[in-house]
């Protein structure tokens, strides 16, 4: 999945000389939380979340502190440079970023000008549509040997039940290279019959648990 399939086109930007006031006020509005700062010809010159606006913002209850600090310019509480991807990008390329950077959003660029954005939000709806918990299915977890050909293998289990698979992904078996898990989601609300043919194969169901076999019942 591309991450122009993913991005929210329509964003709403400021520019450096843009005061804290006007971001209070587009946060509000708008219910969100970061807002891209842009130049004359839309290229990404910073970032600014509700986060950074909050800090900058006099309390309202100190009435000491000069409310005309609103009025300072966005452009001296904006985070730069800003990291951020092109709409052609994998959306598994960009959830590496979010995750070793610690960022919330990343701007979307197209020939240098500012297309769209993606938030931590958007990445979490498109999880769950790739993992397809949003429909009716159930979940299988199955521990195989990691070689060629295995994912067919099991599948294959799926197709003489004519089960259909709703989505698959994979994960390395906790302490074991040799070993890996698939996890399977199927259009079925009764796995019993399915759990019981890998029961005699070489393969370990890892989930559903037995309660007997929960370490920690």
């Amino acid at each position: 999945m591309l991450v122009k399939e993913i991005m929210k086109r329509k964003v709403i930007a400021l520019q450096k000389d843009n005061s804290i006031a006007d971001a209070i006020t587009l946060l509000k509005q708008h219910h969100i939380r970061h807002i891209p700062i842009i130049n004359e010809s839309s290229h990404v010159i910073g970032i600014v979340s509700d986060r950074d606006v909050r800090d900058a913002s006099p309390s309202v209850l100190d009435k000491r502190v000069d409310q005309s600090l609103l009025n300072q310019s966005i452009g001296s509480i904006m985070t730069s440079p800003v990291i951020t991807t092109h709409p052609h990008e994998y959306f598994e390329d960009i959830a590496p970023i979010f995750y070793e950077n610690e960022i919330a959003c990343i701007p979307v660029v197209y020939n240098m000008k500012l297309v769209g954005i993606v938030t931590e939000k958007d990445m979490l709806h498109t999880f769950i549509q790739l993992t397809g918990t949003h429909s009716p299915s159930t979940q299988i977890e199955i521990k195989v040997p990691d070689r060629v050909g295995v994912l067919s293998e099991v599948s294959s289990y799926f197709s003489k039940r004519k089960i259909k698979i709703v989505s698959v992904y994979t994960y390395p078996s906790p302490g074991n290279e040799e070993w890996k898990v698939l996890v399977f989601r199927i259009q079925t609300m009764n796995p019993l019959a399915i759990l019981q043919d890998f029961e005699q194969t070489e393969y370990e169901i890892m989930y559903p648990i037995r309660e007997e076999d929960d370490e920690f019942m």
